[in-house]
């Protein structure tokens, strides 16, 4: 079982050894899931974003997308 202290603050420090199984880096950011008396903490994922006018079929040419991937 791992542990860490909490401080006044209600701050903690994540041990090496769940950072290195989360893959973990500054920066990154975590969620946490309570079950019951549990709680899961897992490494949030980045979703990569859709260009805005994917949803209009008007401005979902080939060449509009490659237009928004060169902003």
């Amino acid at each position: 079982m791992i542990s860490s202290k909490m401080t006044s603050k209600s701050q903690t420090t994540v041990p090496r050894a769940v950072r290195a199984a989360l893959k973990l880096a500054t920066g990154d950011t975590i969620l946490y899931a309570i079950d019951g008396d549990q709680v899961i903490m897992t490494k949030a994922v980045a979703v990569p974003i859709e260009a805005p006018s994917s949803s209009y079929e008007e401005w979902n040419s080939a060449d509009d997308r490659i237009a928004y991937a060169q902003l």
